[in-house]
């Protein structure tokens, strides 16, 4: 089964991405911040992480390389409720795969997952 992590501090988006691609038969994980992200990575090697840029402690950019280090084919896409271009370029150019903003459309992230997911796994 496609493995996916989810990592936002805000709980209530966990939950909703959680609930929403569980039912869409995906094995969802969840982190609230980015050194709980990194253990996650290394115990369950996910296939996809939606990843928030804006968390306190470390942030997303921080995370995004060091996920990248543990393994670059681990698929990235950020998720922030900032609409920030040089930090959306940054990001790519760091290795993100994609970049998602809130308010979040469910049918958007899940279409994302899914064509990434055929990339990833043929």
């Amino acid at each position: 089964m496609e493995r996916i992590l989810v990592v936002d501090d805000e709980i209530h988006i966990v939950r909703l991405l959680q609930k929403y691609l569980a039912a869409k038969e995906y094995e969802v994980y969840t982190a609230t911040g980015g050194l709980q992200a990194i253990q996650k990575v290394k115990d369950i090697r996910p296939h996809i992480v939606l990843l928030d840029i804006l968390m306190p402690g470390m942030g997303g950019i921080d995370t995004l390389k060091e996920i990248k280090k543990i393994d670059s084919k681990i698929v990235v896409i950020m998720v922030t409720a900032v609409i920030d271009e040089e930090l959306a370029k940054r990001a790519i150019q760091l290795g993100a795969d994609d970049y998602i903003t809130k308010p979040l459309n469910l049918e958007y992230i899940e279409t994302c997952v899914l064509v990434k997911m055929i990339q990833l796994l043929g």
